[in-house]
């Protein structure tokens, strides 16, 4: 018990010796809202909110104490998962590559999916929510990415959609048979198409770990919030929402890695990104939120401008 052998002696002897006595209870900054924060969490179960965003939410109403107390008393409330070991992670050069990737959150009723576009170099991310994971999807989505981004990336790192490759290694080793709209677009804007390993999502890890983040940090909080007014998040809405989020949220904080912001890094990295054709690219506008460009649709010569109106639509 790491006490001397003469403490244990003197206390058995003696029955009035000194014995430790329980402190006063001292409340914390944290106490006020800790029957609010019940409530979230146990709003959101089975899902499960993270400090970050719980920690935003206590202080618009006045906490003034730090995020380690936060989270010191979350951890009583949610079981510790056994440690995974670190992961492997590759950098790329500015304006080398992008990762993209679908995240599903509704499949039945009112589907719902999320287009990711990570760069590889700035972790800057931008996010489009679709209602079906069609070759349309894909498409408009890259286009506002590349607007977004203000270029387009050497490479795009892809799963093995089959709205990107129709089969795997269809000629040889290596060479695969792609979605001939795909193949269009990356000759038209000069990327080349990459994918990932069958069943290796770590692959593309840089987006997959934001996967993640979208859904713990921004779908959650969002929908559990709906789900008490009887309302149902749609594309709509959630790109009004993620739109704000990206710019004041997800792309400032210092991310993890690289421990930079990615607006930041961006900075850096779009100058090697390669401009968007004359007839794609937007008129110049002022930048908004974090001198951060929000996503615009573009109006593209191959497609008819119904098409990018109606993503205008869902976008405002």
């Amino acid at each position: 018990m790491g006490v001397s052998r003469n403490t244990v002696r003197r206390y058995l002897k003696q029955e009035q010796a000194a014995r430790y006595t329980q402190r006063a209870h001292r409340p914390t900054k944290l106490e006020p809202y800790q029957h609010y924060l019940q409530q979230r969490v146990t709003q959101a179960h089975p899902l499960w909110l993270p400090a970050t965003v719980l920690l935003r939410e206590i202080r618009e109403q006045g906490y003034q104490g730090g995020a380690s107390q936060l989270r010191a008393w979350l951890r009583t409330l949610k079981p510790v998962k056994p440690d995974e070991g670190p992961a492997v992670r590759f950098e790329t050069q500015p304006g080398q590559q992008m990762q993209a990737d679908f995240v599903v959150f509704r499949r039945r009723q009112s589907p719902m999916s999320a287009f990711v576009a990570t760069l590889g170099y700035s972790r800057m991310t931008f996010v489009h929510f679709v209602p079906d994971e069609s070759f349309e999807s894909v498409r408009d989505s890259l286009l506002l990415a590349f607007d977004y981004f203000g270029g387009v990336p050497a490479e795009i790192l892809f799963d093995n959609m089959k709205t990107v490759v129709l089969e795997r290694d269809a000629y040889a080793v290596g060479q695969h048979r792609y979605h001939a709209g795909l193949l269009q677009l990356a000759d038209d804007l000069g990327f080349r198409i990459r994918l990932c390993r069958p069943y290796r999502a770590c692959t593309k890890g840089k987006v997959e770990r934001f996967n993640r983040y979208l859904r713990e940090s921004f779908y959650n909080p969002l929908q559990t919030r709906m789900k008490g007014t009887g309302l149902l998040v749609d594309c709509a809405t959630a790109n009004r929402r993620v739109a704000d989020w990206l710019a004041d949220v997800a792309n400032v904080r210092i991310h993890a890695t690289v421990g930079e912001r990615p607006l930041d890094r961006w900075r850096q990295e779009r100058s090697h990104l390669t401009p968007l054709p004359q007839q794609l690219r937007r008129d110049e506008a002022p930048l908004l939120g974090h001198d951060l460009p929000r996503p615009i649709p573009l109006e593209s010569v191959q497609h008819p401008l119904s098409v990018y109106e109606s993503i205008r639509e869902a976008c405002l």
